[in-house]
């Protein structure tokens, strides 16, 4: 058998590609219309990154012993500062004055004016009628536990919190654990940033993760929304504590060696309109689009207009404010394929390229992605981006400079699509062949992260990997030696899925909180369909400690995975197929000298197996079906096995003979 030699696992230039040969004056377009709306908002006299900085012009802020407060509202005819320090009145003292055509109103206050801890939202007047609104930028969102009203709350403190602890640096491949802070408590509540900062952060390092993803940061009126449906772009959730305690959750992460990205929703806004933008200066469109267009009908949202510099300077700078601010090292882009797509991706499949360049296509949001990702990596250049992209647009990856959007990764969402459809099926009928595809295929202008769930599979309506497999008899069955064979299977399953899912990904790995033990059960918060119950709001981590459970034993699996992948370095090279033998559900794939043996057959162990393979001698170093991973132990660990010189067909062949259990994934480190 004729094996390459390791290939540098290195992203190639989007033209590379032959398919887009038939694309290359559009791709050329869109570089020159990139630059063109970089000029456009810069207009040649500062660079975009000093551009995206309206978060230090709009909004409240301290300069010089005074207070200074603007807005953007240009459908505005007067506008007013209220809080407890006015009894909620309107001051002429307080009154806004429109500064500038365009719509930006300000207003300036003495010192003693406003102070620290005190709450205000605007009231604007239009032709017609008037509101309260939060302002755009507020930096703090609060809600009163009596009211439930939302107001900003000036967050001024005379001892604000200072960093201690600079980032660490980029790692090699991010190996990224997704998680939700509210439901971070094993206890029936919304948990705060300080317990996951005290609790959850040392999980997260012990288990060999080196990048946490944090979903629901940014403000967001109802806690069932997962933080997708924004309101307060430049505002933490204060449900989960304050602008300090988030900060020294950051600051801590970076002294365990973790770095911190974000979600950041850019690709649609909620409709509240006392809490957010809609209608934020009378009109739909201040915002968003006009009409249909600027509706979302699947998410019950509305629709940023890309195409207004109002907008991307409002965008801009809020990629930059959470740099600045709060020092992340980068964000995952949710919904970039609603955003690059008219339709939205509701019910298409993206079958031909034609589909990625046609009139359906959002080329204002695809400009936006890639002046984001421009500024992103001027402010921060080790900062990561990540695109949350079922579409497989050609480009997202590749640079600015070639046409792209410049992400670093896109998330190969394929991949948990393909092993829920094979939850479905008997185990008998896996395809290896269509499995080896899903998981080896990736365009090679990108760089790409894998993952078996995220947190998408486990929301209410949805099950886990493991729930999937296991059904009930995780309510009775999952302590060791039960004996229940869909426990078992489950759990051989959930171990050999997530490894095939990490070891053939193209750069990088992610988990969703919890699930690397499998929790049980689904996610559903607190709403009036469930009783307002945090049951299924929170993580029982205390399943994983019990010797008792499979749980423990799962988590130490994962452990040893991401072990495995960060001392051999696996992302170095890519990974190259060795055999795919459907009848006997083989699938056999070797990367940096690491041989992975996975036999998906039920019931079928296979006691000499016979293998075409480089010479040399391989050892065992990792074993799915290992005792101290909760398998039969049907191999003893630590062997060395050894290729022969054999007759075959007239040729001599050198071959490796194994013993490849039933539902197990076998590990061989090479020794040339």
């Amino acid at each position: 058998m004729n094996f390459r030699k390791h290939i540098p696992n290195k992203r190639r230039p989007l033209l590379s590609d032959p398919w887009l040969n038939n694309y290359r004056g559009k791709i050329a377009w869109r570089a020159e219309r990139i630059r063109q709306a970089e000029a456009m908002l810069t207009g040649g006299e500062q660079s975009l990154e000093n551009f995206a900085a309206g978060h230090e012009y709009f909004g409240l802020h301290f300069l010089d012993k005074r207070w200074v407060f603007r807005e953007w509202a240009p459908n505005a005819q007067s506008m007013f500062l209220i809080g407890d320090f006015s009894e909620w009145q309107e001051l002429p003292e307080y009154q806004l004055t429109r500064i500038q055509k365009n719509g930006i109103w300000e207003v300036r206050l003495p010192q003693n004016a406003l102070k620290h801890g005190q709450h205000y939202r605007l009231r604007i007047y239009w032709d017609g009628g008037s509101a309260d609104r939060l302002p755009a930028y507020a930096r703090y969102v609060v809600q009163d536990d009596q009211t439930l009203e939302f107001t900003a709350k000036i967050w001024f403190p005379e001892a604000p919190y200072a960093f201690k602890y600079s980032a660490p640096t980029n790692p090699v491949a991010p190996l990224v654990y997704e998680a939700h802070i509210g439901m971070a408590s094993e206890q029936e509540k919304v948990a705060s940033f300080t317990e996951f900062k005290d609790m959850v952060l040392p999980r997260i390092v012990d288990g060999g993760y080196n990048t946490v993803q944090l979903m629901a940061i940014l403000g967001h009126p109802y806690y069932g929304s997962f933080g997708y449906h924004v309101a307060n772009f430049f505002s933490i959730t204060s449900r989960f504590g304050t602008p300090d305690e988030f900060k020294a959750l950051v600051d801590e992460a970076h002294r365990l060696g973790l770095r911190v990205v974000i979600d950041l929703i850019h690709s649609h806004a909620v409709k509240n309109e006392r809490e957010g933008l809609a209608r934020f200066d009378g009109t739909r469109y201040q915002y968003f689009h006009e009409g249909e267009r600027g509706e979302h009908v699947a998410w019950d949202s509305l629709c940023f207009n890309y195409e207004k510099p109002e907008v991307l300077h409002f965008l801009l700078s809020n990629c930059r404010f959470w740099l600045d601010e709060y020092q992340v090292d980068g964000f995952r882009f949710d919904g970039v394929t609603s955003m690059l797509y008219k339709h939205h991706g509701l019910g298409y499949t993206f079958t031909t390229y034609d589909e990625y360049f046609g009139d359906q296509v959002d080329e204002d949001a695809f400009t936006y992605l890639a002046l984001a990702n421009k500024v992103i990596h001027s402010v921060k250049p080790e900062a990561i981006t990540i695109a949350e992209d079922v579409s497989g647009m050609p480009g997202l990856g590749a640079s600015v400079q070639e046409g792209g959007c410049g992400f670093d990764y896109r998330l190969a969402m394929g991949v948990s699509d393909y092993w829920f459809k094979l939850f479905d099926l008997r185990d008998e009928d896996w395809p290896m062949e269509t499995l080896w595809h899903e998981l080896s295929n990736r365009r090679l202008d990108e760089q790409t992260i894998s993952y078996l769930e995220c947190h998408d599979q486990a929301i209410v309506g949805g099950q886990t990997a493991i729930f999937r497999m296991a059904g009930d008899a995780m309510y009775h069955s999952m302590q060791i030696g039960s004996g229940n064979l869909a426990v078992q299977r489950a759990a051989a399953l959930h171990k050999m899925a997530r490894a095939a899912s990490a070891l053939a990904a193209g750069n990088g790995y992610l988990n969703f909180m919890g699930n690397e033990f499998g929790h049980p059960e689904w996610v559903d918060f607190p709403r009036e369909g469930n009783n307002w119950s945090h049951h299924y709001a929170r993580r029982q981590w205390s399943l994983a400690e019990r010797k008792e459970l499979y749980y423990f034993y799962l988590l130490q699996f994962d452990k040893a995975l991401l072990r495995l992948i960060r001392e051999y370095r696996i992302y170095d090279v890519f990974p190259q197929r060795v055999l795919v033998q459907d009848a006997d559900k083989i699938l056999v794939f070797e990367r940096n000298n690491l041989f992975f043996f996975f036999n998906f057959h039920p019931t079928a162990s296979f006691p000499d197996y016979a293998l075409e393979a480089l010479p040399g001698e391989y050892r065992l170093v990792l074993d799915s079906d290992a005792h101290k991973f909760a398998g039969h132990g049907r191999i003893e660990g630590d062997q060395t096995f050894y290729t022969s010189q054999e007759q075959q067909g007239g040729t001599l062949r050198s071959i490796l003979r194994l013993y490849l259990p039933s539902r197990t994934l076998l590990v061989f480190y090479r020794k040339k």
